[in-house]
């Protein structure tokens, strides 16, 4: 009796673990405020996103093997010592949908919040993951915990390349 018990405990904790990761939709929008934008500014086109997806990177793995690229981080150069000053800050606010609809018929929600900084002379940009004191720190780890919370990174240049396309006028 107790092995059918715990057999049926441990597919009932497999069956949960694979519905939360097939529910993990893709980011539908990108909304960036700060650094005196008098608005928010949204990235919303599927083409653009489709290189941002929260759930790619470190904290994610497929086949066994963690993930060493993706979302908008330049997770090979590792994280930045000391991060300049004077830079422009912004706040980047993640959305996604639901992986059971199509795009077009998405409801999406905040899924992960992070800092990020632009050298206004060089235009490298760097990427704050909120650490365990910080505000955003816990929407994020219950979204996908990465182990590397609570320090700075050099932005991908995608990510730079396409903030530039969506902010240079909006200042």
């Amino acid at each position: 009796m107790r092995r059918l018990i715990s057999a049926g405990f441990c597919l009932l904790v497999i069956v949960s673990a694979t519905a939360l990761v097939f529910t993990k939709g893709e980011t539908t929008r990108i909304a960036i405020t700060g650094a005196g934008l008098p608005r928010a500014v949204e990235i919303s086109d599927p083409e653009v996103l489709r290189n941002f997806n929260v759930w790619s990177g470190p904290g994610t793995s497929s086949n066994g093997v963690e993930g060493t690229e993706g979302f908008i981080v330049d997770w090979a150069s590792g994280a930045v010592a000391a991060r300049p000053n004077g830079l422009r800050a912004f706040e980047l606010s993640f959305y996604v949908g639901d992986a059971n609809r199509p795009f077009n018929e998405q409801t999406d929600h905040v899924a992960y919040i992070v800092s990020y900084a632009v050298d206004p002379v060089t235009g490298q940009g760097y990427v704050y993951l909120p650490g365990r004191s910080d505000a955003h720190y816990g929407l994020n780890t219950r979204a996908i915990y990465r182990g590397r919370e609570g320090r700075w990174f050099r932005a991908s240049a995608a990510w730079q390349a396409a903030f530039r396309d969506v902010v240079h006028d909006r200042r």
